[in-house]
Protein backbone atom coordinates (compact mmCIF):
# COMPACT_ATOMS: atom_id res chain seq x y z
CA UNK A 1 0.00 0.00 0.00
CA UNK A 2 1.41 3.61 -1.21
CA UNK A 3 1.00 6.28 1.56
CA UNK A 4 0.90 9.87 0.25
CA UNK A 5 3.34 12.39 2.08
CA UNK A 6 0.67 14.49 2.83
CA UNK A 7 -1.59 11.71 4.38
CA UNK A 8 0.02 13.19 7.81
CA UNK A 9 -2.20 15.95 7.34
CA UNK A 10 -5.54 13.26 7.96
CA UNK A 11 -6.41 13.09 11.27
CA UNK A 12 -6.24 9.69 12.46
CA UNK A 13 -8.40 7.00 13.99
CA UNK A 14 -7.82 4.00 15.85
CA UNK A 15 -11.19 1.30 15.73
CA UNK A 16 -12.90 4.26 14.46
CA UNK A 17 -11.81 6.39 17.91
CA UNK A 18 -10.38 9.62 16.70
CA UNK A 19 -6.98 10.11 18.38
CA UNK A 20 -7.28 13.82 18.80
CA UNK A 21 -9.77 12.91 21.42
CA UNK A 22 -7.55 10.74 22.93
CA UNK A 23 -4.73 13.35 22.73
CA UNK A 24 -6.39 16.33 24.03
CA UNK A 25 -8.06 13.79 26.66
CA UNK A 26 -4.32 12.51 28.18
CA UNK A 27 -2.87 15.51 29.75
CA UNK A 28 -5.28 16.15 32.09
CA UNK A 29 -3.95 12.97 33.63
CA UNK A 30 -0.68 14.82 33.85
CA UNK A 31 -2.28 17.84 36.04
CA UNK A 32 -2.34 17.81 39.55
CA UNK A 33 -5.25 17.35 41.90
CA UNK A 34 -6.28 19.65 44.37
CA UNK A 35 -5.80 17.80 47.73
CA UNK A 36 -6.04 18.68 51.20
CA UNK A 37 -3.13 17.58 52.42
CA UNK A 38 -0.02 19.74 53.78
CA UNK A 39 2.57 17.48 52.43
CA UNK A 40 1.90 15.85 48.81
CA UNK A 41 4.26 14.02 47.50
CA UNK A 42 7.46 14.64 44.98
CA UNK A 43 5.71 15.00 41.82
CA UNK A 44 2.67 16.92 43.12
CA UNK A 45 5.40 19.26 44.67
CA UNK A 46 7.15 19.61 41.50
CA UNK A 47 4.18 20.21 39.52
CA UNK A 48 3.15 23.02 41.37
CA UNK A 49 6.31 24.52 42.16
CA UNK A 50 6.34 24.39 38.00
CA UNK A 51 2.97 26.08 37.89
CA UNK A 52 4.11 28.88 40.41
CA UNK A 53 7.34 30.13 38.80
CA UNK A 54 5.31 30.20 35.74
CA UNK A 55 2.37 32.62 36.71
CA UNK A 56 4.92 34.65 38.71
CA UNK A 57 6.48 35.09 35.30
CA UNK A 58 3.50 35.81 33.27
CA UNK A 59 2.78 38.12 35.73
CA UNK A 60 5.62 39.91 36.56
CA UNK A 61 5.24 41.90 32.89
CA UNK A 62 1.19 43.05 33.09
CA UNK A 63 -0.37 45.53 35.86
CA UNK A 64 -2.42 44.56 38.34
CA UNK A 65 -5.58 44.31 36.02
CA UNK A 66 -4.22 41.74 33.44
CA UNK A 67 -3.67 39.30 36.41
CA UNK A 68 -7.09 38.30 36.22
CA UNK A 69 -5.98 36.05 33.07
CA UNK A 70 -3.21 34.21 35.19
CA UNK A 71 -5.65 31.08 35.61
CA UNK A 72 -6.30 30.88 32.16
CA UNK A 73 -3.23 31.91 30.45
CA UNK A 74 -1.41 29.25 32.41
CA UNK A 75 -3.94 26.70 32.06
CA UNK A 76 -3.48 27.07 28.41
CA UNK A 77 0.32 26.54 28.58
CA UNK A 78 0.01 23.76 30.53
CA UNK A 79 -2.32 21.98 28.01
CA UNK A 80 -0.22 23.02 25.22
CA UNK A 81 3.45 22.31 26.84
CA UNK A 82 1.67 18.64 27.73
CA UNK A 83 0.11 17.68 24.25
CA UNK A 84 3.20 19.05 22.57
CA UNK A 85 5.54 17.20 24.71
CA UNK A 86 3.40 13.80 24.42
CA UNK A 87 3.60 14.11 20.51
CA UNK A 88 7.58 13.95 20.30
CA UNK A 89 7.12 10.20 21.76
CA UNK A 90 7.13 7.31 18.68
CA UNK A 91 4.02 6.52 17.52
CA UNK A 92 2.12 9.17 19.16
CA UNK A 93 -0.29 11.68 17.97
CA UNK A 94 0.22 15.86 18.11
CA UNK A 95 -3.37 17.59 17.97
CA UNK A 96 -1.86 20.93 17.21
CA UNK A 97 -0.39 19.71 13.87
CA UNK A 98 -4.55 19.87 12.92
CA UNK A 99 -5.89 22.79 11.52
CA UNK A 100 -9.24 22.63 13.70
CA UNK A 101 -8.04 22.19 17.13
CA UNK A 102 -5.33 25.68 16.58
CA UNK A 103 -8.50 27.71 15.10
CA UNK A 104 -10.56 26.70 17.75
CA UNK A 105 -7.90 27.86 20.12
CA UNK A 106 -6.98 30.97 18.04
CA UNK A 107 -10.83 32.36 17.45
CA UNK A 108 -12.19 32.68 21.01
CA UNK A 109 -9.63 34.09 22.45
CA UNK A 110 -8.96 36.54 19.80
CA UNK A 111 -12.38 37.68 20.02
CA UNK A 112 -11.82 37.76 23.61
CA UNK A 113 -8.92 40.44 23.05
CA UNK A 114 -11.12 42.26 20.81
CA UNK A 115 -14.74 42.53 22.83
CA UNK A 116 -12.27 43.59 26.28
CA UNK A 117 -10.27 46.10 23.80
CA UNK A 118 -13.64 47.64 22.33
CA UNK A 119 -15.32 47.33 26.09
CA UNK A 120 -12.04 48.91 27.78
CA UNK A 121 -10.74 51.22 25.74
CA UNK A 122 -13.25 51.84 22.58
CA UNK A 123 -10.97 54.69 21.15
CA UNK A 124 -7.67 53.15 20.87
CA UNK A 125 -9.14 49.79 19.67
CA UNK A 126 -11.11 51.53 16.51
CA UNK A 127 -7.94 54.09 16.64
CA UNK A 128 -6.24 50.82 15.40
CA UNK A 129 -8.66 50.55 12.52
CA UNK A 130 -6.73 53.63 10.70
CA UNK A 131 -3.34 54.90 10.86
CA UNK A 132 -2.09 58.17 11.95
CA UNK A 133 -1.74 60.80 8.84
CA UNK A 134 -3.87 59.24 6.34
CA UNK A 135 -5.16 61.03 3.32
CA UNK A 136 -8.67 61.77 3.43
CA UNK A 137 -9.61 60.41 0.35
CA UNK A 138 -8.22 56.86 1.25
CA UNK A 139 -9.73 56.63 4.66
CA UNK A 140 -13.32 54.92 4.05
CA UNK A 141 -11.32 52.50 1.97
CA UNK A 142 -8.34 51.95 4.57
CA UNK A 143 -10.62 51.15 7.65
CA UNK A 144 -12.40 48.59 5.37
CA UNK A 145 -9.31 47.06 4.81
CA UNK A 146 -7.98 47.41 8.25
CA UNK A 147 -11.47 45.92 9.41
CA UNK A 148 -10.89 43.26 7.07
CA UNK A 149 -7.35 41.82 8.01
CA UNK A 150 -8.17 42.32 11.76
CA UNK A 151 -11.00 39.77 11.21
CA UNK A 152 -8.67 37.88 8.82
CA UNK A 153 -6.13 37.33 11.42
CA UNK A 154 -7.05 34.32 13.51
CA UNK A 155 -7.46 32.52 10.17
CA UNK A 156 -4.10 33.24 8.95
CA UNK A 157 -2.02 33.11 12.35
CA UNK A 158 -3.83 29.44 12.60
CA UNK A 159 -2.93 28.25 9.21
CA UNK A 160 0.92 29.55 9.62
CA UNK A 161 1.30 27.87 13.23
CA UNK A 162 -0.27 24.49 11.71
CA UNK A 163 2.19 25.07 8.53
CA UNK A 164 5.22 25.70 10.79
CA UNK A 165 4.47 22.37 12.85
CA UNK A 166 3.31 19.90 9.81
CA UNK A 167 6.47 21.03 7.55
CA UNK A 168 8.69 20.09 10.33
CA UNK A 169 7.14 16.54 10.30
CA UNK A 170 7.05 16.15 6.31
CA UNK A 171 10.77 17.06 6.33
CA UNK A 172 11.35 14.53 8.36
CA UNK A 173 9.34 12.14 6.40
CA UNK A 174 11.31 13.03 3.19
CA UNK A 175 14.58 12.75 5.20
CA UNK A 176 13.64 9.34 6.61
CA UNK A 177 12.07 8.29 2.70
CA UNK A 178 15.77 9.61 0.90
CA UNK A 179 18.18 7.81 3.44
CA UNK A 180 15.74 4.58 3.00
CA UNK A 181 15.68 4.89 -1.42
CA UNK A 182 19.87 5.69 -0.99
CA UNK A 183 20.36 3.29 1.21
CA UNK A 184 21.02 0.27 -1.54
CA UNK A 185 22.84 2.57 -3.84
CA UNK A 186 25.11 4.88 -1.63
CA UNK A 187 25.15 3.74 2.00
CA UNK A 188 27.26 6.24 3.27
CA UNK A 189 25.43 8.77 1.90
CA UNK A 190 22.35 6.97 3.46
CA UNK A 191 23.92 6.96 7.05
CA UNK A 192 24.90 10.71 6.99
CA UNK A 193 21.40 11.80 5.78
Amino acid sequence: MTLSFFDQFMSPTYLGIPLIAIALVFPWILYPSPSNRWLNNRLITLQSWFINRFTQQLLLPLNPGGHKWALILTSLMIFLLSMNLLGLLPYTFTPTTQLSLNMGLAVPFWLATVIIGMRNQPTAALGHLLPEGTPMPLIPVLIIIETISLFIRPLALGVRLTANLTAGHLLIQLIATAAFVLLPMMTTVAILT
